[in-house]
């Protein structure tokens, strides 16, 4: 799979991107996000404050129990404000 980082987890992981095979025992995003944090280091930092990172799986949005699978694409961003009024 690949995985991508954006914005400040970027720069706290030190990479873009990587391609990764799924993690013995992951299923969903939440399992990959544990086993990142086991990484140490940047991956730790970075994901030690989930209410500050957002998910997607092939470029939609979604929760921590989306189940992923070797082909997928997983992106970690943080929250995106702003728009129009």
């Amino acid at each position: 799979m690949k995985v991508l980082y954006f914005a400040w987890l970027r720069e706290r992981v030190g990479i873009a991107e990587e391609d990764l095979d799924l993690p013995d025992g992951v299923t969903d995003v939440a399992g990959l996000i544990e086993w990142m944090k086991t990484r140490g280091g940047g991956f730790e930092k970075a994901f030690t404050e989930m209410s500050m990172v957002r998910t997607a799986v092939n470029q939609v949005h979604v929760e921590p129990s989306h189940r992923l699978g070797n082909g997928d694409e997983v992106a970690f961003f943080p929250p995106v404000t702003g728009g129009s009024v």
